[in-house]
């Protein structure tokens, strides 16, 4: 299992979180499993952007962004640690 620590969010989150994820899980897929209900307008087919989230810590844990993620992301408000639906856990560290 891997934990995923959500920050406070006003709208999402307020008082944060932390969770679990079973492998091979999308963050996305894991913050919709525990009841944090980010926006995925396209059903996490990597074609909107709406679920994208900043990864503060854990960023080389991920597998790498496929081109599609990549030019979506390049659209997207946020930073060059955002990550969108199709970012799974790569490497065996045992947190993100």
């Amino acid at each position: 299992m891997t934990t995923i620590k959500i920050l406070p969010h006003a709208e999402l989150c307020p008082e944060g979180k932390t969770i679990t994820a079973s492998p091979g899980t999308s963050v996305c897929e894991a913050l919709l499993e525990n009841g944090v209900a980010i926006e995925h307008a396209c059903d996490m087919s990597c074609a909107c952007t709406t679920c994208h989230v900043i990864v503060r810590q854990g960023l080389n844990s991920l597998g790498e962004a496929d081109e599609a993620e990549d030019d979506l992301l390049d659209r997207a408000w946020g930073s060059p640690r955002s990550r969108g639906c199709r970012a799974r856990r790569s490497s065996p560290r045992p947190t993100w």
